[in-house]
């Protein structure tokens, strides 16, 4: 009642001069009866008095009209006591204030930093968008493991940031199409090819192959490496040994069978000592540019094919270095005008001496204790690039190539300096810039690139675009040992990713990089294999338990059932595991720990579904679904589940086969109700023949198909889409153990 424009002015303090309190509180609620006491209602002056005479507020529910209205002027004016407030009010009934809760400081991504060494907060210079330039391989032989630990942890953190974090990631990745090891594989392939199409006669090659011995030994003698000593003298061995054979077989029957077959194994065993032999008097006559086109071709296909094996994202842009040689003799002149690169001899080469002068720069920002390593610096410049000529066209031993002159038998550009080649540092440089711009987020390699690789790029790079910061964050992941030992192509140390995918499948070989730091040595062995696999099956269990959960029938409102105690302690677990994971994930990306608490949530919900089935009751649905799903898809989101789907890891593989889960269940489900139904009667009417064919259908039949059918006294039989080969393996091992 908006106004009360019909109530005289002095009716409230007539009443309230009542000598008894009870009849004033009852003719005052009398005389409010009529009266709406709404938001917007207008206080008049007799309201304001007699509201000022109320001592404490009235509590007697007898009167609820005055208790009403006390409670709506006391809204306006703040209460009895206080400084009248009708202006300010305007009539309108105010809100009590708010307070904020407190809440926890959410945490931040930080990431490992190989320019701080340390773990830094991660912040994009754009907002959401985040730049990374990740170095990819010289083709020039199959992939191996090392490779899979680079690129595999890479598309693991890609991953992360794009799909958890939600960042807005532009990846570009390169291939190393020109290079020093490219050049000399290409040109030794080719001089290998073609000496053995002119099928030497068995005496003519115990000739060539025992001068080739002789370049062999020397090398051997300036070799220190244990390692590779070993490998270089038991080959030595081998084509000693095969060499005495052919001899023999000569001196026995020169045209007999067993001779050929000899002169065949020698050429065999010495194949790298003839190809070595051969490049050294005939490699400058190589002349074809599509010689050393060939060769990374066929291997870049090779790794991108190993790359889709193992579940790894392509890149968003992919960049050779033979469509970039324009680009990169431009990036070149820059340096060379901004006073850091000087050409010698028809190379060019950058100075590090007057740019480590430079105050605006630093020389060796990863690894400055490597700076001066005249070894590492000439396995950076390649073996064809260490010459003494080319040494001493230098002005200091740290200098390295931006551009190379071609010697005969490589590859050529035309440029401003005649004809060359790109040098090995130079080609990320200016990929990377012409793409990215003067700074990036993110540059990631491998461990072993840090010195020289990575320092020079970022030198050479910095010089052109006359800048300190061309790279925002520097990520470096961890070497790959096998079995605890080092691995390297040169010592033929090395797994091929093409042989593991032969012992485990991707899934495993990502749950193992999984379950180590990023960052961190891995050793790849039947311990760390075998980790992963308890694992993988660990994780499955659960979900085919929840799927069966699942499958039971229950209409629409029995999704919802109440919580007991152990509904609410197993979801407060649930949210705890799940800030503990964010939290690892924040940590440098922490899988390994994530990993331990998406293991503990699961076997919290085992305790709960054993718990409930020995009470002989149905675990909470909602519950375990929700657990399920969210462990699937942190799964999904670090590449061990490879589509979009249902539950858990998908049946069969990749493909139209992630729906064979789908299709064949209803039928498994009807078998195996069948099969209840059959073994009810055969224990009632005791037929042993029929129970012992149940179990056969059990243990012998199902399992060859990929079905597991677990039995459990007095609740349903279980019905799981298990691989096949996992099935029969956990046959044969119950049977050893029976």
């Amino acid at each position: 009642m908006a106004g009360s424009s019909g109530e005289p002015a002095s009716d409230h303090r007539q009443i309230l001069s009542i000598g008894d309190a009870a009849q004033r509180l009852e003719a005052l609620d009398q005389h409010l009866r009529t009266r709406s006491y709404v938001q917007g209602y207008s206080l008049s002056q007799a309201d304001v008095d007699a509201f000022r005479q109320f001592s404490v507020p009235p509590s007697d529910l007898r009167f609820p009209h005055v208790v009403r209205w006390f409670r709506h002027v006391q809204a306006v004016l703040g209460g009895p006591g206080q400084p009248c407030a009708l202006q300010a009010s305007k009539g309108r009934r105010g809100q009590p204030q708010w307070s904020p809760p407190t809440g926890t400081e959410p945490c931040q991504l930080r990431l490992y930093n190989s320019l701080t060494r340390s773990k830094e907060v991660f912040i994009p210079q754009d907002g959401r968008k985040v730049t990374w330039y990740c170095c990819g391989p010289t083709v020039y032989d199959a992939s191996h493991m090392g490779h899979a630990r680079s690129y595999i942890s890479f598309d693991i953190l890609r991953r992360v940031l794009k799909d958890y974090f939600k960042y807005d990631v532009f990846y570009c990745m390169n291939i190393t199409d020109i290079d020093d090891k490219i050049i000399k594989r290409a040109r030794q392939n080719h001089l290998w090819e073609r000496y053995q199409a002119q099928q030497p006669q068995p005496a003519q090659l115990l000739e060539d192959v025992q001068a080739a011995l002789q370049l062999f030994s020397a090398k051997l003698s300036e070799t220190s490496d244990p390692y590779k000593r070993q490998l270089l003298q038991r080959t030595q061995r081998f084509v000693e040994l095969a060499m005495e054979l052919l001899t023999r077989a000569l001196q026995a029957a020169p045209t007999a069978p067993e001779t050929s077959s000899c002169a065949q194994e020698l050429l065999e065993e010495a194949r790298d000592l003839l190809s070595e032999w051969l490049d050294t008097r005939l490699g400058g006559e190589v002349t074809d540019n599509s010689i050393f086109s060939e060769l990374p071709k066929f291997w870049e296909e090779a790794f991108h094919k190993d790359m889709a094996a193992l579940n790894v994202l392509p890149p968003d842009v992919l960049t050779r270095v033979s469509e970039y040689v324009p680009e990169i003799v431009s990036f070149v002149e820059k340096i060379v005008d901004n006073g850091y690169g000087y050409a010698s001899n028809g190379s060019v080469y950058f100075d590090t001496k007057k740019f480590a002068s430079s105050p605006n720069h630093s020389y060796g920002k990863l690894v400055p204790e490597a700076v001066g390593d005249q070894k590492a610096l000439q396995e950076g410049e390649g073996d064809l690039s260490i010459s003494a000529d080319r040494l001493s066209e230098k002005r200091s031993p740290n200098d390295f190539a931006l551009w190379k002159a071609s010697k005969p038998g490589e590859p050529s550009w035309p440029c401003p300096w005649g004809k060359g080649r790109p040098g090995w540092h130079i080609e990320c440089s200016a990929m990377a810039g012409s793409l990215l711009g003067a700074s990036m987020d993110i540059h990631g390699g491998g461990f072993d690139l840090r010195f020289p690789h990575h320092d020079n790029e970022l030198a050479q790079s910095e010089a052109h675009f006359e800048n300190d910061c061309w790279v925002r964050y520097f990520l470096h992941t961890g070497h790959l040992t096998i079995a605890g030992c080092k691995m390297s192509k040169s010592l033929k140390n090395f797994i091929t990713i093409q042989d593991a995918l032969k012992e485990h499948s991707a899934r495993q070989l990502r749950l193992a990089f999984l379950m180590h730091s990023w960052k961190d040595t891995l050793d790849y062995s039947s311990n760390t294999m075998e980790s992963a696999l308890q694992y993988e099956k660990f994780m499955n269990e659960f979900f085919l338990n929840v799927k069966d959960i699942l499958r039971a029938p229950v209409d629409v409102t029995g999704q919802f059932e109440k919580w007991e105690k152990e509904e609410v302690e197993l979801n407060r677990n649930f949210y705890q595991r799940k800030a503990a994971v964010h939290a690892a994930l924040c940590d440098n990306v922490d899988t390994r720990t994530a990993l331990e608490e998406m293991r503990a949530l699961v076997g919290q919900c085992n305790l709960y579904i054993a718990a409930r089935k020995a009470a002989r009751r149905r675990p909470n649905r909602a519950l375990l679904q929700s657990a399920g799903l969210y462990l699937t898809h942190m799964l999904r989101i670090f590449g061990a589940i490879e589509e979009d789907g249902s539950m858990g890891f998908p049946v069969g593989g990749r493909g139209p086969s992630l729906d064979l889960e789908a299709t064949v269940m209803p039928y498994l489900q009807a078998l195996s109700e069948f099969r209840e139904g059959v073994r009810r009667i055969a224990r009632e009417k005791q037929v042993s023949e029929v129970l012992q064919l149940s179990d056969a259908l059990r243990d012998d039949i199902m399992p060859e198909l990929g079905v597991r059918l677990e039995d459990h006294e007095g609740l349903p039989t279980v019905v799981k889409l298990v691989d096949r080969e996992a099935l029969l393996a956990e046959r044969e091992e119950k049977r050893r153990g029976a």
